[in-house]
């Protein structure tokens, strides 16, 4: 006989929540260290300009070229790649907070987190439109 199925309630979606939140801060985290050591290890002993303004390269402004510079192992790439990570834990968190709201049947947080999903997708993307 199989165990019961464990239902979706308000407690575990909080738990699997907090997790995701957790894992996601670490995870991004981690990947910022990483990219910080390889990038200090290289260009650590330079002195800074600080009279000159220099922003960050255009390959490093778009998701393809950070995802391409972090797989050449590129220390800013991998720095870029972390945040992009941290910013994507609260979206995800927005996302399965939908799909546990559905699994619950809660029309009215179904709802009101589309409309907050529907605000981050379009200043994440929309934005630069």
């Amino acid at each position: 006989m199989a165990p019961p199925r464990k239902r979706w309630n308000d407690e575990r979606i909080q738990t699997v929540i907090g997790k995701m939140l957790r894992t996601g801060v670490l995870l991004a985290t981690s990947v910022v260290l990483i990219g910080a050591i390889r990038y200090l290890s290289k260009y650590g002993h330079a002195a800074p300009e600080y009279a000159i303004f220099k922003g960050e390269p255009a390959d490093l402004r778009n998701v393809s070229g950070i995802l391409t510079a972090a797989l050449d192992l590129r220390g800013r790439g991998i720095i870029q790649l972390g945040l992009l990570l941290l910013i994507a834990t609260p979206f995800a968190r927005v996302v399965f907070s939908v799909v546990a709201f559905v699994l619950e049947g809660d029309y009215l947080y179904i709802f009101i987190t589309l409309i907050v999903l529907s605000v981050l997708t379009f200043s994440l993307v929309g934005a630069g439109v």
